[in-house]
């Protein structure tokens, strides 16, 4: 635990080591094992299984990964020399993690929470801030809270960009904003200036216990005061059920509304200040399964203005689908694409563009659902 503090580590997930170890050490006293000396592969099995009989996948995964994390301290360091060579976990050994799609709020839940009317039934101004922060930055709720006074910077056009610390990557980043959001930051800037001086040093301090205006609303005060909103608010899905959502889903609701606005990935990356781009592709493959959607419900015609047929559900669908998205990339014509496989050559020139009757022109001006076919 000094070692892990003393290198920066968060006090959250150093008490995460801390509960996988008295864990796996209460499990070693049923077992008998009184030292690292009899800590083997065997041991460590007989471990894995009984993490398997009483906690989920998620659970397992961070008890299992702070055990590795310990044994690998220990051999790093030199902090005991007895443990055995086969005291090692796997990766096998964890569990494997489903491919779960983004959070995302939808369209129907946002317009209602975006409102202007409910907007303005929040009774703390502080609180109105914050949710108007985390809904057009996707900034995790620590980091919008923690924002320092002066988190403005502009840019030689002028353009205002949110200065934060990202707490989780140890670095600090920017996240270009609105004229609006903007001018809300600035009013709150000069109200806290207006209790705590010009040198105060945050943005959003709490109100009570803080003479000096250095503590932060806390996340707890925070979602305390966002469940009473919502419900005040009646906000209700399309099921007609009461909405209850984290903050966190603003996060994965601005990364999927840039993505489906064909915002480049590499973009949505650096909005969402991701460590990696396979962070950010999680996002693209919730994407792909949009435009499908829609691939699926749009009218298909050939040149004739025939209606061509496509089964989504058939045993060609997967390679219809990837014939599609082939064409639009390699084929694309001012009125849509051509659907000619790319191998073959074709007989008539400019076919989708001279030959398409007005029968065969689609409803709607979006690219995937305009397409002129050439027949088989």
């Amino acid at each position: 635990m000094r070692w892990r503090l003393g290198i920066g580590l968060g006090l959250d997930a150093a008490r995460r080591g801390l509960r996988a170890l008295t864990r796996f050490a209460r499990f070693c006293d049923r077992l008998g094992v009184s030292a690292l000396a009899q800590v083997n592969r065997l041991v460590l099995e007989r471990y894995l299984a009984d993490l398997q009989t009483e906690l989920s996948d998620g659970q397992r995964g961070v008890h299992i990964g702070q055990l590795n994390n310990f044994l690998h301290a220990v051999r790093q360091h030199n902090w005991e020399n007895t443990l055995p060579a086969t005291a090692v976990l796997f990766p096998d050994d964890h569990p494997k993690r489903s491919d779960r799609p983004p959070r995302a709020l939808t369209e129907q839940v946002m317009a209602q929470v975006e409102h202007p009317d409910n907007l303005d039934r929040w009774d703390n101004p502080a609180h109105r801030l914050v949710t108007q922060i985390l809904i057009g930055t996707g900034l995790r709720v620590s980091d919008a809270l923690r924002l320092k006074h002066d988190c403005i910077a502009l840019d030689a056009q002028s353009a205002p960009y949110l200065r934060y610390f990202n707490h989780k990557m140890k670095r600090e980043a920017l996240v270009p904003i609105d004229e609006h959001l903007h001018r809300a930051i600035t009013d709150q800037q000069a109200a806290v200036s207006g209790v705590f001086g010009a040198a105060a040093p945050i943005l959003l301090p709490r109100p009570t216990k803080n003479p000096d205006g250095t503590a932060p609303i806390s996340s707890n005060t925070y979602r305390a005061a966002l469940h009473r909103w919502l419900r005040d608010c009646d906000v209700r899905d399309e099921h007609g059920r009461a909405v209850h959502l984290t903050p966190h889903q603003w996060r994965h609701t601005l990364g999927t509304r840039l993505i489906n606005r064909d915002v480049p990935q590499e973009v949505v990356r650096r909005i969402l200040d991701h460590d990696s781009p396979m962070m950010t592709a999680h996002y693209a493959r919730l994407h792909d399964t949009t435009v499908r959607r829609h691939w699926e419900a749009a009218r298909k015609v050939d040149i004739t203005g025939h209606t061509v047929v496509i089964d989504p559900d058939g045993p060609l669908a997967e390679a219809t689908w990837a014939k599609q998205r082939l064409g639009r990339a390699t084929q694309a014509l001012p009125n849509g694409f051509c659907g000619l496989p790319v191998q073959k050559s074709c007989p008539h020139a400019n076919a989708p563009l001279t030959e398409l009757t007005p029968r065969s022109m689609l409803v709607g001006r979006s690219s995937y659902s305009r397409v002129g076919s050439l027949p088989a």
